[in-house]
């Protein structure tokens, strides 16, 4: 069974940064897309940004590109999420994700889950 656990969250000042991890077990992950998805309060849970795990091809959303990196270490079976330059809004729940196959910015395509961790960024 897939297990992904999230760490790395907590309270940054504006402007600061944060590097989240998921840390996956269970399977091989090689033909499996990797994500990293946030819920704010009252908000749907939205894309952030995934990558493949063979080939390391990435995708961001708008909203955060330029700003913050996913990336994998194959050795540790992790993935983090290295998020610089956070603003109020980035505040949310951040979630690990994983699927069989290509990428999709669709939460309801994601199989795998893990339980969130919250990043919360003060003004």
């Amino acid at each position: 069974q897939v297990q992904l656990v999230e760490s790395g969250g907590g309270l940054v000042q504006a402007g600061g940064s944060l590097r989240l991890s998921c840390a996956a077990s269970g399977r091989t992950f090689s033909g499996y897309t990797m994500a990293w998805f946030r819920q704010a309060p009252g908000k749907e849970r939205e894309f952030v940004a995934a990558i493949r795990w063979s080939g390391g091809i990435t995708y961001y959303a708008d909203s955060i590109k330029g700003r913050f990196t996913i990336s994998r270490d194959n050795a540790k079976n992790t993935v983090y999420l290295q998020m610089n330059s956070l603003k109020p809004e980035d505040t949310a729940v951040y979630y690990c994700a994983a699927r069989v196959g290509l990428y999709r910015d669709s939460r309801l395509r994601y199989d795998y889950w893990g339980q969130g961790t919250q990043v919360t960024v003060s003004s």
